[in-house]
């Protein structure tokens, strides 16, 4: 254990809870202010700073599972995560560790009268705390990326809904951009459809698709490819006048594929494959 190790974990032993005081005076102050269990947050991580000083040298690196500091780690951890579960900001909850510093320094300065050893000190807390405060915004911006990303999965879900039409017809629409990953969605959640409801048409309608290139393209035979295999027919719908144009221009061979203009001829055709006949019933008199 170093002396400036030694010097603050003294601090932390005999006056935390002056410590604890000025830590949550100075945060509130900052943007992060005193939200309902900051102080609890607080005494959680000077009581395992405390067990992390006493155990061993600061690590420069990331801390061994089991070891004190890696506890720490955790507690920080934990803070973040629940800081970006509420929509907070990873500055606000750095700001919430730094207001540690402060009292850090003023205990120092009352208890260490020496000017060498005060400096080596202060500076030991303030490389101390600003790791402490680093580690929570790398683990805030993961937490948050977390969070995106199962968002973003969430709703590329329910961009891509499976319907049905009539009994053995689905339908998927899509709208938007057609790319790899949304590709993979449709394939896996309209297969499972199909088996589920052993469906024996599957419905691509592209009227929301905005542009038709050779990816696209690509995504939309792979697809049909997959129905096929599943022992399904496919029909693509809401092929209209330029999406067709620019399928020409690129060469792309659609034969063997049913395309529609409209959804409603595609379920018409649907219904006819499936040896449904809709007729329209006579007006009746008044």
């Amino acid at each position: 254990m170093t002396p400036q190790q030694e010097t603050l974990l003294a601090i932390l032993d005999r006056n935390e809870e002056a410590v604890l005081r000025e830590w949550l005076a100075e945060a509130a102050q900052g943007d992060f202010s005193l939200r309902p269990g900051t102080e609890v947050d607080a005494r959680e991580i000077l009581q395992n700073l405390r067990a992390a000083l006493r155990s061993a040298p600061p690590s420069t690196g990331t801390p061994q599972p089991g070891t004190a500091w890696h506890t720490l780690n955790g507690v920080l951890e934990a803070l973040s995560r629940s800081r970006a579960a509420r929509g907070e900001t990873a500055g606000g909850t750095s700001v919430f560790v730094l207001a540690l510093k402060k009292a850090l320094f003023t205990q120092l300065q009352q208890e260490t009268r020496d000017v060498d050893s005060l400096q080596a000190a202060l500076w030991s807390a303030t490389a101390l705390v600003d790791r402490m405060a680093q580690h929570t915004v790398n683990t805030f911006q993961q937490a948050r990326e977390d969070i995106i990303r199962r968002q973003q999965e969430e709703l590329l879900e329910l961009s891509t809904p499976v319907i049905k039409l009539w009994d053995g017809v689905l339908a998927v629409p899509m709208i938007g951009t057609l790319d790899s990953n949304r590709t993979q969605v449709v394939m896996e959640t309209l297969l499972q459809r199909i088996v589920d409801t052993e469906s024996e048409i599957a419905i691509i309608d592209i009227t929301g698709v905005p542009t038709v290139d050779t990816l696209v393209a690509q995504h939309l035979l792979k697809t049909v490819a997959a129905i096929r295999l599943m022992g399904a027919d496919c029909i693509v719908s809401g092929i209209r006048p330029q999406i067709a144009q620019t399928i020409v221009h690129l060469g792309i061979d659609l034969q063997g594929i049913h395309t529609r203009a409209t959804l409603a001829d595609a379920l018409a055709l649907a219904l006819q494959k499936n040896g449904w006949r809709i007729a329209r019933a006579p007006a009746t008199q008044a």
